[in-house]
């Protein structure tokens, strides 16, 4: 009783001190479990992310660029930026192939065909991005057609 009486009194037997330091040092390893697994997620979702955008990144090129570049025939998937060529455009609607030719600002033309539904912005003169391959005759197989929308819509005079 004595002993008790002094190490209460000295304040080393004080109810719940144990307890406290105790469950501090609880609550600072679960902080750091938490912290852990929000690290673990945040990098999950960046890798994620980084692995996704490798994939769907293609690079622009322009008719000169990829005649200089001389990929007809390359397994891989280029993305041709330029102007749709003004009265070369064919559409037949029966097997929805387009047959047309695409210009960039050197001047330089390209013929393209494009199986799928064209959009409705599509026409001559206007800027398209076409995605697909090069074949060995010099005519790009575009599996993508991506028409430009007017910036500014004026009103017909």
């Amino acid at each position: 009783m004595k002993e008790n009486a002094m190490e209460q009194a000295q304040g080393l037997n004080r109810p719940g001190r144990s307890r406290a330091g105790k469950n501090q040092g609880l609550l600072s390893s679960r902080n750091a479990k938490f912290f852990a697994g929000g690290a673990i997620v945040v990098l999950a979702l960046a890798v994620l992310l980084y692995s996704s955008m490798q994939g769907s990144t293609v690079y622009y090129l322009t008719v000169s660029e990829l005649k200089a570049k001389s990929t007809a025939g390359a397994a891989e998937d280029v993305r041709v930026a330029g102007k749709a060529v003004d009265g070369t455009i064919k559409w037949d609607a029966a097997t929805q192939t387009a047959n047309f030719e695409v210009a960039d600002q050197n001047g330089d033309k390209m013929p393209v065909i494009y199986k799928g539904i064209v959009p409705d912005t599509f026409k001559g003169g206007a800027d398209v991005v076409v995605e697909g391959k090069l074949d060995s005759q010099g005519v790009f197989q575009a599996h993508t057609l991506l028409s430009k929308c007017p910036s500014k819509y004026e009103p017909a005079q």
